[in-house]
């Protein structure tokens, strides 16, 4: 994989990672762990950020309606996954983000979203 200093105008993806909380997650005899996976993004100047979040219980979902504030309990959406993390990687074009994230650990326990950030006009 190319170095992103060797890319000319890279853009900044975001990756969701998601798992379905039901499942067990094992590592991979011989598979590369997260943190080799971070390690190795890092060192090749394309992961920008990211983190684990916590768990969706955590969550809160805030609305701003008819001049109130509105929060309740827990993510927006019910879905089977929930969203374990997220990095933010850049990369020339989406075929090399798709390969960033094929590579991610979590991408075999889980699936990892990968979504372009949107680009503001100057």
């Amino acid at each position: 994989m190319a170095r992103l200093a060797e890319e000319k105008n890279p853009m900044k993806y975001m990756l969701l990672i998601c798992v379905d909380p039901t499942e067990v997650i094992e590592p991979s005899p011989g598979g590369m762990q997260i943190e080799d996976w971070v390690d190795e993004m890092n060192s090749n100047g394309i992961r920008l950020d990211g983190e684990r979040l916590q768990a969706p219980s955590t969550a809160k979902t805030v609305r701003h309606r008819g001049g109130k504030i509105i929060t309740t309990d827990g993510p927006f959406a019910e879905t089977k996954e929930i969203m374990a993390g997220y990095d933010i990687i850049e990369a020339a074009n989406l075929e090399q983000a798709i390969d960033v994230a094929a590579k991610h650990p979590m991408a075999r326990a889980g699936l990892v979203e990968v979504r372009p950030f949107w680009v503001w006009a100057d």
